[in-house]
């Protein structure tokens, strides 16, 4: 154990690539390396690849899309702690767009190309191989925002939306590290070339060091009782070490339309020459909030569902739990919310299903997912 500690330590002060790609050889001997089932690549684009998992040929089609800060085996960590094989398991036919990392020709691209094309494209070649049945989209974090945006261009495009620890309103105290990070951004951005994962982390953990480091301490000697918990909490840390370069401007507009200005929550974000919101916003959205997670609270999604035009919105709250590393994840990974939250998740995707329903404008929250 005590190795398995100085090993965690070392990665949560990992300050290169190299140090990182260490740490992460030594969690990898222990046997904390990425455990991800079968799939198949059906398809591919200049940013991404999308997976078709294997698995029954369910009749429910989703999507997940994946955050394109680190890789995406967060949502299929181990055959016991994984999104994709709940979902698997409980009769949807599973997707996955990969965002690839990037490289030198990518150093342009930006949320025209991520939020307007890639996601479009893999949409589009899912409902093909399902039968042209419309999938339902879920997305955690930028992955989730990124969906929320696409969805605001297409509205028709999914049948419903889930979005997992994904900040939409960016307005001023709607959360600390949304403050930090906007503190810290210099008066212009590059908008050629690529940022490192390396860098992308540390901005990360200067803006919040509560959640991506000090929490992170505390989980892990909260968990080491707990053999389950601490096999997580080992595995999260060897992925956080995964760290994927972006584009330049893709961080650029992020950071500065989204974070900083606001744009898609005030109905002014321009994506592919259209200017899009909370109004153009008509897909059925369920929305998974932990009530302890400083980068997607409820403070950053409750403002933009009231603007929506549609009632058929829906929050789960949930308190978070011991064994994630970082509650920002405790939703892909936390025994809690497999058990209480994702049957409500299902629940709703089952009853979007068939055809479009609304639900009362009032029936907006649910704090009734509770867990330690």
């Amino acid at each position: 154990m005590k190795t398995f500690m100085d090993s965690l330590g070392a990665a949560h002060f990992a300050m290169s690539d190299g140090l990182s790609r260490t740490q992460a050889s030594v969690l990898d001997m222990f046997g904390f390396g990425p455990s991800e089932r079968a799939f198949q690549i059906i398809s591919s684009g200049p940013h991404c690849r999308l997976r078709r998992y294997d698995g029954p040929d369910a009749a429910m089609s989703l999507l997940i899309v994946a955050a394109p800060i680190k890789r995406p085996y967060i949502w299929d960590l181990t055959p016991a702690v994984s999104a994709v094989g709940y979902c698997i398991d409980h009769g949807l036919r599973v997707y996955l767009l990969e965002w690839m990392p990037a490289a030198d020709a990518d150093g342009r691209a930006g949320l025209d190309e991520y939020a307007g094309e890639a996601i479009t494209a893999c949409v589009a070649a899912v409902s093909a191989d399902a039968r042209r049945a419309r999938p339902f989209l879920m997305g955690h974090s930028l992955g989730g925002t990124l969906a929320a945006i696409s969805c605001a261009l297409e509205p028709q495009m999914a049948r419903g939306l889930v979005l997992l620890g994904a900040p939409l309103c960016f307005e001023r105290a709607s959360s600390r590290f949304r403050d930090a990070l906007v503190s810290m951004v210099p008066s212009t951005l590059a908008e050629t070339g690529m940022v490192p994962g390396s860098l992308l982390s540390r901005a990360s953990a200067a803006a919040s060091l509560e959640t991506f480091l000090w929490s992170r301490w505390v989980d892990g000697l909260l968990s080491l009782a707990d053999p389950s918990a601490i096999d997580t909490h080992a595995r999260i840390e060897r992925w956080a070490l995964d760290e994927v370069a972006l584009p330049a401007k893709l961080v650029s507009q992020i950071v500065q339309r989204l974070y900083c200005e606001n744009r898609f929550y005030r109905g002014t974000l321009s994506v592919h020459g259209r200017t899009v919101g909370p109004s153009d916003m008509r897909t059925p959205t369920l929305a998974v909030v932990n009530t302890v997670d400083e980068i997607g609270p409820l403070a950053s999604v409750l403002p933009f569902f009231e603007k929506m035009p549609i009632p058929d919105t829906r929050i789960i709250e949930y308190p978070g739990e011991v064994g994630v590393a970082m509650q920002h994840l405790a939703a892909l990974a936390g025994r809690q919310a497999f058990a209480r939250v994702w049957p409500q998740i299902i629940s709703w995707i089952q009853a979007h299903n068939g055809p479009a329903t609304e639900e009362p404008a009032a029936d907006r929250t649910d704090a009734s997912a509770t867990g330690s």
